[in-house]
């Protein structure tokens, strides 16, 4: 625990009532996605840049570890306190400072919720892309640490590709401002892009200046199954080869089908092997004949039926296949592990094969849906830990999983990071000579490794495996 002094020092800085050292706000604040538990010795929830950067130059000077946190929805455990010391909530930050309608800028604080602020720019006929699962409960400031996806990333890309300007509190203390108001922007280190997917190992960001786009005008949502997996993966090439980026391709593969099936009453066809969920976006005028190009492209490969959404009710109807995957993981064992790697898109039914071959080697049921445009699987091991040996086995499965997607060319990691839960397995995919060179930037902007320690490199390796009880999954 933080010693008397040290506690009054921060209660100085964020006020009494922003601070906690209770038993309850330290366990509530132990856990993320993962389910695993480490205590913080205190709770803080600043206000603004400056007490944040007063609280960092009193980590450092103590070596005090800072952990910061928004939501603590985060899948591999980057927000968890594994050596004690500070969460630094950011949620109290949460105010959206400016719309820029001219320059289609938004200006926001880390603690605005990711749906919030799309709602809000959406109202003066905006848009803001990156749409993570979590959007309508995590924070944008958790979305730049781990740079979030979401289905919708095919066509318009990733947080990181929306981020133009950062104010970040090194762990140092210092305030730094990187990027700026402008697209193009060439002067020195690109260090905007250092921040985003740093897991909050570099610093704390503070203020946020977002890319807009204008919103489309109208969208179309199709729902077309597949007699295997092949021909839905040949469908995803054949639509991008036909020069049609679609918003979304959601994919799910036989083992998800199945789980539906026995969950909810869907009607599928029976030979269903793979379903695609495809949408497209812009001008109402052009939709039409760009969905009808799209299922003349796919008509050769496979298809059994296809639906076609003529109403926004009938999108969030087709959507519903999607998303009645999550609740029906509960029947088959109460703990999952939710992984999300990366493959090229042309060896997605390749990874598939391999994950019905693993599952069935160790005796394990492997789920895996994802997003077919870019490749990224999500994949969701089920067991009961409770089991003898099952952590043994859990620990080779996930080896297996990510061993083969590397070889590959894949990654072991496509939109939840890396944080403690998949830095064991970093190696695989990272050469010592690129962690040597990651090490030293940490070394050079953190000397006494107080900002979120523990997270990424692979030299803290976690010794239990995360018991992740609630089966919902992005």
């Amino acid at each position: 625990m933080l010693n008397e002094n040290i506690i009054r020092q921060l209660a100085e800085i964020v006020g009494p009532e922003n601070l906690s050292v209770a038993s309850v706000d330290r366990l509530t604040h132990s856990f993320d996605a993962t389910q695993q538990r480490f205590l913080p010795d205190v709770v803080l929830h600043p206000g603004c840049t400056e007490e944040i950067s007063r609280i960092l130059r009193l980590a450092n000077r103590e070596k005090i570890p800072v952990i910061p946190r928004g939501a603590g929805s985060g899948f591999t455990g980057g927000s968890l306190a594994i050596h004690g010391g500070i969460i630094l909530v950011l949620t109290r930050m949460n105010r959206i400072l400016e719309i820029d309608t001219d320059n289609l800028i938004a200006v926001v604080e880390p603690g605005v919720v990711t749906g919030d602020l799309q709602r809000a720019v959406e109202r003066l006929g905006l848009f803001y892309p990156p749409d993570p699962a979590s959007k309508d409960f995590s924070t944008l400031g958790g979305n730049i640490a781990e740079c979030a996806g979401g289905p919708r990333c095919i066509k318009y890309g990733v947080t990181r590709d929306y981020v133009l300007g950062l104010t970040v509190v090194t762990p140092t203390g210092s305030v730094i401002h990187t990027g700026g108001r402008t697209i193009k922007n060439v002067v020195g280190y690109d260090l905007t892009r250092l921040f985003v997917g740093a897991e909050g190992t570099l610093g704390v960001v503070t203020r946020i200046t977002l890319r807009l786009l204008p919103k489309p005008e109208a969208r179309k949502t199709m729902l077309v199954t597949f007699d295997s997996i092949d021909g839905a993966a040949r469908a995803v090439s054949a639509i991008i080869r036909g020069k049609i980026i679609p918003t979304t391709l959601e994919f799910m593969d036989a083992s998800a089908i199945a789980c539906v099936r026995k969950a909810a009453s869907l009607n599928l066809p029976e030979a269903c092997q793979a379903v695609l969920i495809i949408e497209v976006d812009g001008d109402a005028d052009h939709l039409d004949a760009q969905a009808e190009r799209v299922l003349d492209i796919i008509a050769p490969l496979g298809v059994l039926e296809t639906r076609i959404a003529a109403t926004a009710e009938q999108s969030e109807a087709l959507w519903q296949v999607r998303r009645a995957i999550s609740p029906s993981l509960r029947q088959l064992n109460p703990h999952k592990f939710n992984e999300d790697i990366v493959v090229p898109r042309s060896q997605v039914p390749e990874m598939i094969r391999a994950l019905e071959e693993i599952s069935k080697r160790y005796a394990v049921p492997i789920i895996n849906f994802g997003h077919a445009g870019d490749g990224n699987i999500h994949v969701n091991v089920m067991v009961d830990l409770n089991l003898p040996d099952m952590e043994t086995t859990v620990k080779e499965v996930l080896h297996e999983i990510f061993r083969t997607t590397v070889a590959m060319n894949g990654s072991i990691s496509g939109e939840h990071g890396i944080g403690t839960a998949k830095a064991p397995f970093i190696t695989l995919e990272l050469t010592p000579e690129t962690l040597e060179v990651m090490a030293a930037i940490k070394l050079a902007l953190d000397p006494n490794n107080i900002m979120n320690p523990g997270k990424i490199f692979p030299s803290s390796p976690i010794t239990h495996l995360s018991r992740a009880t609630d089966p919902s999954t992005p």
